[in-house]
């Protein structure tokens, strides 16, 4: 599963880049971390973009719906907000790495004023339904100090519950900061 945002395209852009030849997309699934509530032709879809990107190489986009079964992850790579929010999951939210459902469609609270739609996230329970987690976390100083306070459990925002829960079940997580 991976995230939206401004990080993962250029990212993937490159990965389709370089190994065009070598990868195998036909045989990969790519599901979304969350996604907005908008047509997938709207400029903040992000299914939108991860379909314009990965589907000529031939991979299978999977998108969002409150019916989706997400599968077990080869790996979940995560981005990370100022706030501590992972996918959807802001700190309004409230999520519990105990979640009965595996999808969610919420509000944050406040709207981000720059995508202000309703969501439909993977929770945390399907978040850690993987083999590895990886973060990017591109930008501020300030995005690593939150992310590394998480990972100290010096709050309880939505990053440090799923690193919470990532460690207790043995997940291995990596950081590009």
């Amino acid at each position: 599963t991976i995230p939206g945002g401004s990080t993962p395209f250029p990212i993937l852009a490159d990965l389709i880049d370089r190994n065009a030849a070598s990868i195998d997309w036909a045989g990969i699934a790519v599901w979304p971390n969350d996604d907005r509530i908008v047509p997938e032709d709207h400029e903040a879809s992000n299914i939108g973009k991860i379909r314009a990107l990965l589907e000529p190489s031939g991979a299978r986009v999977v998108a969002l719906g409150e019916d989706a079964v997400p599968p077990h992850f080869a790996l979940t790579w995560l981005g990370m907000g100022p706030d501590g929010h992972i996918a959807s999951l802001f700190p309004n939210t409230d999520p519990q790495g105990d979640d009965p459902q595996l999808i969610r469609r919420l509000t944050p609270d406040p709207l981000p004023a720059h995508a202000p739609f309703d969501r439909i996230t993977l929770t945390i329970p399907a978040l850690l339904n993987t083999d590895a987690i990886l973060f990017t976390l591109g930008g501020a100083a300030d995005k690593r100090a939150v992310f590394e306070a998480a990972s100290r459990g010096e709050h309880d925002l939505p990053v440090a519950r799923l690193l919470r829960a990532a460690q207790a079940r043995g997940i291995p997580v990596t950081v590009f900061a």
